[in-house]
């Protein structure tokens, strides 16, 4: 079976607003690619009709809304305003998956990217408790709009509280399958996991999403991860959805701190598109 394969505009803009993805969408689709992440950093970013309306146009697939956990988005030790805001916004991107027809709302939906803490066995326990119970709402909803949450689990740096597909599974434990699973990504999944295919394993059934990007974060295939293993355990997991290459641009203030990214990861942001989609074809064939 031909996986599907799709980037995020992240490779090239920060914020992704709406004549960011009109950009961005021609160019993926005359390059070949089959679908497109849709980061959505603030609502009212881009609108969703628009969007919808230029993806049918260019033959792209929206894969998934990706949730933005900038610094107050919170649902784990946060005060109720700030819970309440954070549930608005992950409905926000609830509502902009049904309307763009993505099937996914993928992203580290549980606390802000780069807040870290220190928990004994009990008292994560107690966050995963506290997190289900303040998702609940957004997995019913989601589940009304025919979408899945994606919950993405982050490497050590960028969070304490998942950050192994183990992790990501005891916290999901008692919300429903239909509306909520697991978004892997290479980046985070090298570096706290022990292997790749042994990552998928684990998460068999339940992956929902996949983001792919090489061990710096640079352009898929230029790098020393098991990529053969990684793509024959993702069928055998029973992952039929894209692969959407993720990466960022050195030349954003905002996007570059977050995300760590001191220089560029390729000769130009264009060719870890080109080249990722060329590599993961032909990887996935030979896999």
């Amino acid at each position: 079976m031909r996986l599907a394969i799709g980037a995020n505009p992240w490779i090239w803009h920060a914020p992704v607003d709406e004549d960011a993805i009109a950009e961005t969408v021609p160019k993926l689709a005359g390059w070949g690619f089959d679908a497109i992440e849709l980061p959505l950093e603030s609502p009212g970013d881009w609108l969703p009709a628009n969007v919808a309306g230029l993806l049918k146009r260019h033959e792209l697939a929206p894969a998934a809304v990706v949730a933005v956990m900038t610094p107050g988005r919170d649902l784990v030790r946060a005060d109720p305003k700030t819970v309440r805001a954070t549930q608005d916004y992950l409905l926000h991107c609830v509502d902009a998956a049904q309307a763009t027809e993505a099937p996914v709302v993928a992203g580290p939906v549980y606390t802000a990217v780069g807040r870290t803490w220190r928990m004994t066995p009990a008292e994560r326990a107690a966050a995963y408790e506290e997190w289900r119970e303040y998702l609940a709402p957004v997995v019913e909803q989601a589940i009304a709009a025919g979408v899945r949450l994606a919950v993405e689990p982050l490497n050590r740096y960028e969070t304490s509280l998942l950050n192994t597909v183990g992790q990501t599974l005891k916290a999901l434990e008692g919300l429903p399958p239909e509306g909520i699973g697991v978004a892997l990504d290479t980046y985070h999944q090298n570096i706290e996991e022990h292997s790749l295919p042994g990552a998928v394993r684990q998460a068999a059934g339940r992956i929902v999403h996949v983001q792919v990007c090489a061990n710096d974060r640079g352009t898929p295939g230029m790098d020393h991860l098991d990529w053969p293993g990684f793509l024959r355990a993702l069928p055998e997991a029973g992952y039929t959805g894209p692969l959407c290459i993720e990466s960022f641009t050195a030349h954003n203030d905002s996007i570059a701190v977050a995300a760590s990214v001191w220089r560029s990861l390729a000769d130009t942001q264009d060719a870890i598109a080109t080249g990722g989609l060329a590599f993961l074809r032909q990887a996935a064939t030979a896999a």
